[in-house]
């Protein structure tokens, strides 16, 4: 379920474009108001006012943005603002080019994207960067990452509902024959987890725990600090159970020790619009505090409105 809300009328695309231009005219920017729009507006909605505002002033809206915010708010408000593909080809990008947490992105693009939306990412990515994502993932990664992530972003998985029964408890008992053998990159368990359909993984893992009577992910975390094991245990809850793996995403970015604000900027602006009221929802079950609560602690100024907004809370 989405937290994005969208009044039931709706001023015309030229208005929100004139009501745009007008935030960023005078001698300061109406911050206010670009969150009123751009919060409330699906992705559509979104494209329609950057296309009419491209025709209309001679510029992208984004780099008008650019020009006129900053910091985390200016970083969230753009990614908000992009078309879902382009923003995950901008997120996929970045990933291969910083250190911290890279895999771990391109894993989350990779593993909660529809087939048709990851295929529309990597066509983005082409657009964009003049080459593929593939590309960049296998230059950029090394080892037992790049063997799991390159099958991740090339494939085209089954959406529908049908199990192989069969097939279920034959994979099962392989993944825990390779795992018990600490062969957790073998081409087998990569195959399985980078091609089979996110219902048939998740039969898998049923049958896995019933005759095993242990969790994978349990069974995956031998050695808590290999980094390796703790991409296929992400892999595995990204896949089958999403809103947890965002909830831990989110726990991670909002703690004691100081806000993620990159994590952060990233779930609210990606899932805004497809699940973050589960993954709110689980946030709050998990941690006995509501999301929209725990943002309010640890942000503030427009950057926090636009989050609470994304998230359904507040008006600006």
């Amino acid at each position: 379920m989405a937290t994005l809300t969208v009044p039931s009328t709706l001023p015309s695309v030229s208005e929100d474009c004139e009501q745009l231009r007008k935030a960023f005219s005078g001698w300061g920017t109406n911050e206010d108001l670009i969150i009123n729009i751009l919060g409330h507006r699906n992705a559509d909605e979104r494209n329609s006012i950057r296309k009419a505002y491209t025709e209309t002033h001679g510029e992208d809206l984004l780099k008008a943005l650019d020009k006129e915010l900053s910091n985390d708010f200016e970083r969230l408000v753009l990614l908000w603002t992009l078309d879902p593909p382009e923003r995950d080809a901008l997120l996929a990008n970045e990933a291969t080019k910083r250190w911290t947490s890279s895999n771990q992105v391109i894993m989350e693009i990779a593993c909660r994207s529809s087939s048709d939306q990851l295929l529309r990412a990597r066509q983005a990515y082409h657009v964009r960067y003049k080459k593929s994502l593939e590309e960049d993932v296998a230059h950029h990664t090394t080892g037992d990452f790049r063997k799991l992530l390159l099958p991740l972003v090339s494939s085209y998985r089954y959406e529908g509902d049908e199990v192989n029964m069969t097939l279920a408890k034959t994979e099962a008992k392989l993944l825990h024959e390779k795992i018990s053998n600490k062969a957790y990159s073998d081409d087998d368990v990569i195959r399985v987890l980078a091609t089979r359909s996110k219902s048939q993984i998740n039969e898998r893992l049923n049958h896995y725990k019933n005759e095993y009577a242990t969790d994978i992910n349990k069974d995956l975390k031998a050695d808590p600090k290999d980094e390796f094991l703790a991409l296929l245990r992400s892999t595995v809850k990204c896949l089958v159970y999403p809103e947890k793996y965002f909830e831990k995403v989110l726990r991670l970015a909002i703690n004691k020790r100081g806000t993620d604000e990159g994590a952060l900027t990233r779930v609210v602006s990606t899932r805004a619009e497809v699940d973050l009221k589960i993954i709110a929802d689980e946030y709050q079950r998990r941690n006995s505090v509501p999301l929209t609560r725990a943002i309010v602690k640890d942000t503030n100024g427009d950057y926090e409105k636009l989050l609470l907004v994304l998230a359904g809370e507040v008006e600006a």
